[in-house]
């Protein structure tokens, strides 16, 4: 069932915010039309003190691709609880979402993503 979600590490080995959405935009290219159902985005949430900048340049750039249709929606994960009308649409299509440890967590460093 944890098929249905792969999860993708955008702020791993800290690149720069155009190479993490190069990343983003290569794992929605291969994941599409696959049995995945959900990326789960780690981006962190900008606490080095600096402010972050990957965070919403991720959340711009899924604005435009499911704009586009690249995407069915996306859930933040501040929102990622089962009070929220996106976040029970996801666990309908994919159980497995269920079983994910930031559900209830208001955890704003994920992203999840619906195809």
């Amino acid at each position: 069932m944890m098929s249905q979600i792969k999860i993708v590490n955008l702020e791993e080995g800290r690149p720069a915010v155009t190479d993490a959405l190069a990343r983003l935009q290569m794992e929605l290219r291969l994941t599409r039309g696959s049995r995945i159902k959900v990326l789960k985005l780690i981006h962190g949430f900008g606490s080095s003190g600096r402010g972050g900048k990957l965070r919403p340049a991720v959340r711009r750039h899924l604005d435009t691709q499911r704009g586009r249709g690249y995407l069915k929606f996306y859930i933040p994960g501040e929102r990622l609880s089962i009070f929220d009308e996106d976040t029970r649409r996801a666990l309908d299509l994919c159980p497995a979402l269920r079983s994910d440890p930031d559900l209830e967590r208001h955890n704003n460093g994920v992203t999840v993503v619906v195809l």
